[in-house]
């Protein structure tokens, strides 16, 4: 399996919305760790976000607050 983004390949992102629900599937630019990551949303609990791959492999779980933007899909 492929990823949905590969490295290197530009993608556009725009700011997370206090309005915007997000869902399993949907790729977010995220801090995990001083770092900055496109993750790929695996569950949401509340207000707790587990992120991952498109490979099967769990990162661990954010805060909404380390989240900062949403891939808009279709461009980039």
């Amino acid at each position: 399996m492929t990823g949905i983004i590969n490295d290197g390949q530009q993608v556009t992102v725009r700011p997370l919305r206090d309005d915007d629900t997000l869902a399993p599937g949907d790729v977010v630019l995220c801090r995990v760790k001083g770092a900055q990551f496109l993750h790929l949303v695996k569950a949401v609990q509340g207000d707790r976000y587990q992120i991952g791959n498109n490979r099967g492999r769990i990162n661990g779980w954010i805060s909404r607050s380390a989240i900062f933007g949403l891939w808009v899909k279709g461009e980039g």
